[in-house]
């Protein structure tokens, strides 16, 4: 299995960044797009490093937010073929504060979309979970963001997001693009051997309760790739009291 970040908040090698989250990953002969990023930025780094995304075999949005779905459209163009997993509820229209933060609503009804809720098994070995039903212990809370249903805006419950949990050759691997629903309550319930994606840390203050959440999540004999809504300051806080917690940049590759 190899997991490429195309765009990421940060880069080691010099390609461009953006606030958003775009990775490509090869597992089985299968090639897999995971988010679009914010923007074209995650095509265009693809090709700067070398990757034809025209010959992704299937797409999937890990939640309704523009960071994570803005180059869709994009995709669409390049690739004519990949069907896109997303969530059922993920054109809910989604705000931070007055700011719009949804998808482009102009896309909602292509027919590339197959839409998901609760548990879809994609292939042998890559199965999408929405784990709405479960309880959360660690309740993130929704740091402001919200949904509208029925013209009404209610805090975010985070039902649009999705988690994508690759099986091979005896290693469980779970790809998250925010963990809206909590990474304390993702790595309980998957307990994978391997977690790649964000901890949406990056709004707290680095201090005991961080590193708490950071000794927590070392109890787990999980490896961590974490990016974006992390925050580099929380990583760098995390990192001394994190056995195997590693950040993946823009271009950087993860062979598994």
């Amino acid at each position: 299995m190899k997991i490429t970040a195309l765009t990421e908040n940060t880069s080691r090698n010099g390609l461009p960044v953006e606030h958003g989250l775009s990775l490509f990953i090869e597992v089985a002969g299968r090639a897999i797009l995971f988010d679009t990023g914010k923007s074209n930025l995650f095509a265009e780094n693809a090709a700067r490093i070398g990757i034809d995304l025209s010959r992704v075999d299937f797409a999937v949005l890990s939640h309704g937010h523009y960071d994570h779905g803005g180059g869709l459209k994009k995709l669409f163009e390049i690739n004519k073929k990949a069907p896109v997993y997303i969530s059922r509820y993920a054109f809910e229209p989604h705000f931070n504060g007055e700011k719009y933060i949804g998808l482009d609503v102009s896309l909602k009804e292509n027919p590339r979309f197959i839409l998901t809720d609760g548990e879809t098994l994609i292939a042998e070995g890559l199965t999408l979970f929405s784990c709405n039903e479960k309880e959360r212990g660690d309740a993130p809370g929704a740091a402001g963001l919200t949904v509208e249903r029925s013209g009404e805006r209610l805090q975010d419950d985070f039902r649009h997001e999705q988690y994508l949990l690759i099986e091979e050759n005896g290693k469980r691997v779970l790809i998250s693009g925010c963990s809206h629903k909590g990474i304390m309550n993702i790595a309980e319930w998957f307990k994978p051997d391997i977690l790649v994606g964000g901890f949406h840390f990056f709004r707290l203050p680095v201090d005991s309760a961080l590193k708490d959440y950071a000794r927590r999540l070392d109890g787990y004999d999980t490896v961590y790739y974490t990016c974006h809504c992390t925050g580099t300051e929380q990583y760098e806080g995390m990192k001394p009291h994190m056995r195997r917690l590693n950040y993946i940049s823009a271009g950087d590759t993860v062979i598994i």
